[in-house]
């Protein structure tokens, strides 16, 4: 372990185990302890992937001092106490997306992580991937002429989630899938949005399930997006030039870029180089910024997740889309413990983790593609 930048990880669910993965494979960093809300997940889950430290709450974990970065994935309504709680007790935190509820609470972690000087950063994936990279060079070299218009994608049959269904989970298709869509647009376009219409369907609870989103820039171009968490999507988006287009292949981690010209010939092909999970890049961008003392990553500002977060409130604003107790803005403190006292050594046992902390991410390409 010596040497090694020790993560740790908050929650149990699936994609807890994807992150799990990825750090045991990814060069110079380690899955050093595991949280949960009870001592026999934790242990579980220690057991399943070799964790040295297991801890039964949360309080317990971020008292350990030699987490370097804690990841958290709970549910959406969780990540502002978990998020302050980490940060009260002197950590980075790579917190998962939707990165909190709304601007409001985003605004308040990012001030109070600034206070402490500490990194914070959402974990919104495709951001950091080298294929974001390749689809600006493409972009930048004019192939496609001026882009104008751009249209996006994301769906999955997840409807019966309880992460989609409950309002006290921060549920619905657009803090989920929404978000992708929105952040595709922001990362060709950009962010000089002046005019959003949307329309959602919603299940009893008053949670969308289906996300039709249109946004107007101030320089004219447009970006038309569907989001759903009823219908299973081709997951494409397109981005449509003066002299030719662009479809890229799953937005949710992009597995091709094909270039075609004003013929819709074919001219150019670029496929995603090999990952271990697509998890890795996030990780390492973390590491790469806390060595640098830096608060946030490049790849993913706080300006971007507030911008998100804002289009998000107004899209939400619109469709009467209320998640309980939202507003409140309490900051979790978390007082230091004995390491002694709280922690145990995983288990040798391999069980199957339990998932309780996190409900059940839809698992896709190689290992999780829902993320």
């Amino acid at each position: 372990m010596f040497g090694k930048f020790r993560v740790a990880i908050m929650g149990t669910g699936k994609i807890a185990e994807v992150m799990a993965l990825t750090l045991k494979n990814t060069r110079g960093v380690a899955c050093y302890a595991v949280g949960s809300r009870t001592k026999e997940s934790a242990d579980k889950f220690a057991s399943k992937f070799g964790i040295k430290k297991a801890y039964g709450s949360y309080e317990e974990l971020v008292g350990d001092p030699k987490i370097d970065l804690i990841y958290v994935a709970t549910p959406h309504s969780e990540h502002y106490r978990n998020v302050m709680l980490a940060l009260s007790a002197g950590k980075h935190v790579l917190c998962e997306k939707a990165f909190m509820l709304n601007e409001k609470q985003a605004k308040a972690v990012f001030d109070y992580a600034e206070q402490q000087n500490l990194l914070v950063t959402e974990a919104m994936w495709t951001r950091y991937m080298p294929m974001r990279n390749k689809l600006m060079e493409v972009l930048a070299s004019n192939v496609i002429g001026e882009p104008t218009m751009l249209t996006a994608n994301l769906g999955y049959n997840i409807s019966a989630k309880d992460r989609i269904n409950k309002p006290e989970l921060g549920g619905g298709a657009l803090l989920d899938l929404g978000v992708y869509v929105l952040n595709f647009a922001s990362m060709v376009f950009g962010n000089d949005v002046t005019d959003i219409v949307s329309m959602c369907s919603f299940n009893d609870l008053g949670m969308d399930l289906h996300d039709s989103i249109t946004l107007r820039y101030r320089n004219g171009k447009m970006a038309v997006l569907n989001a759903s968490a009823l219908s299973v999507s081709d997951r494409s988006g397109v981005i449509y030039g003066s002299k030719g287009y662009i479809v890229v292949d799953n937005i949710n981690n992009f597995e091709g870029i094909t270039v075609y010209d004003s013929d819709h010939k074919k001219i150019a092909y670029y496929k995603r180089p090999k990952q271990k999970t697509g998890y890795e890049y996030e990780v390492e961008a973390c590491v790469r910024a806390i060595a640098e003392k830096w608060i946030e990553c490049p790849e993913m500002p706080h300006s971007e997740s507030l911008k998100m977060l804002n289009m998000m409130d107004f899209i939400r604003q619109t469709n009467k889309i209320i998640f309980p107790g939202e507003n409140d803005l309490e900051i979790v403190s978390a007082a230091p413990v004995q390491e002694e006292t709280v922690v145990s050594e995983a288990p040798a046992v391999i069980e199957e983790a339990d998932t309780s902390d996190t409900p059940e991410g839809t698992e896709t390409t190689e290992i999780c593609e829902e993320k």
